[in-house]
């Protein structure tokens, strides 16, 4: 405490100085003339009618942890007395407190010894108060701490941390603004009642980000209004903020001595500028309308002036730089699971700071709220600790220092006298902090929670509450009011149609929906406006759950696009425009009814004649990839089908060391005309731009060959692109059912939710009973083996209850003389080996050693005892065997199943 001396020694030469330099002043007091008033009794009675017209409403506030919430009888010991290092921590902390007080007197009182939930005196005693019968019960701050690490690995970081200590609790204000609270819960009860103040959030937060292995801290000090109401309305959501990019710096290839010219650029400078003028206008306007509303904030603001900035207490938590790669200590809003920097202007103040090892007390200035506070807490000069032998390393000495402490017996006092006055702290009183797997998902209470931004609402919800699976639903309004919704984002889960986020722009009437991996159609996301065929939709798949290697497919009222990956026929793209619909009596294929309506349509396979609308295949463009196998002059890059016009253009793909590529049009005709004669291919019904032209190419067999082989493909085309176009119309119903049922999954591991796997269960447990209560009565019934040769269902005769007792009886006994036969054989077996071990042993004695003579001392040892106890167990059976016999004979005279039979021979 001597750095406290000092520093207040100091505060008060500065003070006296100040004092000299501008003087004393007086003021003169204001005479204040009181006039005198006379009411009458009817003025009385109209004062006490408008006074009673006055009708004043109670603020209402969340219902907090009281005496009468908690039963304090099922409560652990640890939490109704204290130990006696606990004891003496508390004589400490009082100590340390009154001189703290003494040497600080306008600093307010420590945040040392709150009480816990066993006991709410009806006056708290104040840091300077001394150690008395009331304060029983008090804790210190520090042992209130409970370092846990959850069974959880979404518990394992900081962030998943914070969020869940967020969602999982409900705020509830301090009674006083102006003051830390009087009590401190534990976490235990603050999780059996999911509410707390900031203190029992911050102690919440810092056991498990302890637990976690964190250096994290909980701090006591000053916060602005927002943050201590937790106001976020004046904030940006997390969830509306994109993520940036990295972009990805391209090699640039060396430049080649000989290159190639670029193409000359051909646009139009004017419309570049127009361009930019126009962009720049956008921009502009974009930055009044931002300034507007900040000035339209500011005035807000300043109409809303925190008339206790500064004053008002909150509790969050401090991370330092350190363990698990933290790079920069940083504090987290353990209300809105934020993170803050340490030179954030919400937190205007620290009076101290503790963990489960330590307390400091900052002995700091800060008029600049945070900025320049420095977090070295092995400085006793910025941080006045409580307790000695504290881990964090203290500062490096000078060289003075150094060369006064060069006397070896002067530095082995010194480590003696710190040794003497260390303090171990005790362990927390507070009980393993446990989280049931059911609270751990339901997270908010009573299931749900409603965030509100800065024009933005965000809605969280419990798994499994909504029938629809809604877990989270963000909305983004216009305007700060939050009246006109801008666009709506819902994430899901445990959906069965694998829907995980639903994106709905109210202005363009655009829904994208997104969806995990196992759809029945592979889809990965859907973009549309509306859910009628033949309208603007962009379907995206996972392209290895499917076959054909779709990756995506844009459809318009008069188009159709799909992207291609990874097929055998190399293709990347196809383009199908459609023309008008006419109505016509057609054959349901391919041919006849390009693009089918939903309801109408019918299998592509069927020949029945039915009139429908139909739209014409007016043009189909298909891209390939390059496939190595072939040279480039015969590898077709891109064919388009004009079909109208009976023409197809291929496109062939350039060579590497070539600028141009090859090309060639068809003009396709029918194979005989209106007399029946054929037509024979000529030179005019192909023309052709080849690069490097080859004999083979300009015969026309050739292109006879190449013709029909395009002539197939371009029927091809037209059944795919129909087979797409009825696979849109089924992803189109399918989508339809999924949204109505909104059916949801359930894990089989999640028991109180599968209905059948639990039903299942009981069943298997319910035949297993059975089938053990089968056996155990099957063990125990003698007569099952006799009985199970009659006929089933039918009643026993008199002359067959005799042959069953009978049959038993002999059976019974002929097991009896088995098993004394049995005895008999392996006594016999037994003594006759003996009586050969002795026979060799009289014939070889001469001969045998010293081991030999032990082996057969011993193997007769053993084969004397073999041969007693058998003998013994015979002499017992023949004793015990009648009785046996005698027992099951009476046991079957009173069987109830033989009993009405065998009277007559009792």
């Amino acid at each position: 405490m001597e750095v406290l001396k000092e520093k207040v020694e100091e505060e008060e030469a500065a003070e006296r100085e100040e004092a000299a330099e501008r003087g004393e002043k007086t003021m003169k007091p204001l005479e204040v003339r009181k006039e005198e008033t006379f009411l009458t009794q009817e003025m009385l009675r109209d004062l006490e009618k408008k006074v009673s017209e006055i009708e004043v409403a109670a603020p209402r506030r969340p219902s907090s942890i009281t005496k009468d919430t908690i039963d304090i009888s099922k409560l652990p010991l640890s939490y109704q007395s204290n130990t006696l290092k606990e004891e003496q921590l508390l004589q400490v902390a009082d100590n340390f407190s009154r001189q703290y007080s003494h040497l600080c007197p306008d600093r307010v009182p420590l945040f040392l010894h709150p009480l816990n939930e066993c006991e709410v005196p009806p006056s708290v005693p104040g840091p300077r108060a001394p150690l008395s019968a009331p304060t029983e019960r008090m804790r210190s701050a520090q042992v209130t701490i409970r370092p846990t690490l959850m069974p959880y690995p979404e518990l394992y970081n900081w962030d998943s941390c914070a969020q869940f200590v967020a969602d999982f609790l409900s705020v509830v204000p301090l009674s006083d603004p102006l003051k830390p609270p009087s009590h401190l819960f534990s976490s235990t009860m603050v999780l059996k009642y999911q509410k707390g103040n900031c203190f029992d959030f911050s102690t919440l937060l810092c056991s498990m980000l302890i637990g976690s292995g964190y250096d994290a801290y909980c701090v006591n000090g000053y916060g602005s209004q927002d943050l201590c109401h937790m106001d976020l309305t004046r904030e940006v959501c997390p969830l509306t903020i994109t993520p940036r990019k990295a972009v990805e710096e391209k090699e640039m290839a060396p430049p080649k001595k000989y290159s190639i010219k670029p193409p000359r650029d051909l646009s139009s400078r004017f419309e570049q500028e127009q361009e930019m003028k126009k962009q720049e206008e956008i921009r502009a306007e974009e930055k009044r309308q931002l300034k507007e509303e900040e000035a339209h904030l500011k005035e807000m603001e300043n109409a809303k002036m925190d008339p206790l900035y500064g004053l008002r207490v909150h509790s969050w938590v401090l991370v330092l730089s350190g363990k698990r790669e933290v790079p920069e200590s940083f504090f987290i809003d353990p209300f809105t699971a934020r993170s803050y920097s340490t030179q954030d202007d919400h937190f205007l103040g620290i009076e101290s700071l503790w963990n489960h090892k330590n307390y400091w007390v900052n002995m700091q200035d800060c008029w600049n709220c945070c900025k320049d506070l420095v977090f070295d807490l092995g400085d006793p000069v910025r941080w006045e600790y409580l307790l000695l032998g504290t881990d964090k390393s203290h500062l490096a000495m000078t060289e003075e220092d150094d060369d006064g402490l060069n006397d070896d017996d002067d530095i082995e006092n010194l480590g003696k006298e710190e040794e003497d006055k260390s303090f171990d702290m005790p362990h927390s009183w507070v009980e393993q902090i446990e989280i049931s797997p059911e609270a751990f998902e339901t997270r908010c209470p009573n299931g749900k929670k409603v965030i509100q931004y800065r024009k933005a609402k965000v809605e969280k919800w419990s798994p499994y509450l909504n029938s629809n699976g809604l877990v989270c639903r963000l909305s983004t309004y216009e305007d700060l009011e939050c009246t006109k919704i801008l666009e709506i984002k819902e994430w899901y889960q445990n959906r069965e149609d694998m829907l995980e986020l639903k994106h709905i722009n109210k202005i363009t009437g655009l829904n994208i929906d997104y969806f995990k991996p196992g759809h029945p159609q592979a889809l990965r996301v859907h973009s549309y406006v509306s859910m009628q065929p033949e309208m603007d939709r962009v379907m995206e798949f996972y392209e290895r759950a499917r076959v054909d290697g779709l990756i995506k497919r844009e459809e318009t009222p008069k188009t159709m696009t799909e992207h291609y990956q990874g097929r055998a026929d190399f293709l990347s793209y196809r383009h199908v425009n459609f023309g008008p619909r006419v109505k016509k009596l057609a054959m349901s294929s391919a041919e006849s009814n390009p693009r089918p309506m939903v309801g109408r349509h019918r299998n592509p396979l069927s020949r029945s004649t039915h009139p429908m609308h139909v739209l014409a295949f007016q043009k189909i463009t298909e891209r390939l990839f390059r496939n190595p196998a072939k040279p480039a002059d015969e590898d077709v890059a891109e064919r388009v089908f004009l079909i109208p016009e009976e023409r197809i253009q291929l496109r062939y793909h350039c060579r590497d060391d070539h600028i141009t590529a090859s090309k060639r049009e068809f003009l396709r005709r029918t194979e005989v005309d209106n007399k029946g004669n054929k037509i024979i291919m000529t030179p005019d019904m192909c023309i052709s731009f080849e690069v490097e032209p080859m004999e083979h190419t300009k015969k026309l067999l050739y292109q006879y060959e190449a013709m029909m082989q395009l002539k197939n493909e371009e029927k091809l085309s037209k059944h795919q692109a129909w087979e797409s176009e009825l696979e849109v119309l089924e992803i189109l119903k399918l989508r339809e059912e999924e949204e109505e049922a909104h059916t949801l999954t359930i894990s089989i591991y999640d028991t109180k939710r599968n209905e059948k796997s639990k039903e299942y269960r009981e069943a298997m447990e319910r035949v297993m009973h059975e089938e053990h209560l089968r056996q155990v009565e099957a063990q125990l019934d003698y007569l099952a083996p006799f009985l199970a040769q009659l006929p089933p269902g039918e009643k026993l005769t008199r002359w067959q209850a005799v042959r069953l007792k009978d049959e038993c009886l002999n059976d019974f006994k002929q097991r009896l003389i088995d098993k004394a036969n049995l005895i008999q054989a392996r006594f016999e077996k037994e003594t006759q080996e003996l009586q050969k071990k002795q026979q060799w042993y009289q014939e070889n004695q001469v001969t045998l050693t010293t081991e030999d003579e032990d082996l057969y001392l011993s193997y007769c040892s053993q084969a004397m005892f073999r041969i007693r106890i058998l003998e013994q167990r015979l002499n017992r059976h023949k004793e015990l065997a009648p009785l046996k016999y005698l027992a099951l004979e009476e046991k079957l005279y009173k069987d109830p199943r033989l009993v009405e039979y065998l009277k007559v021979f009792v």
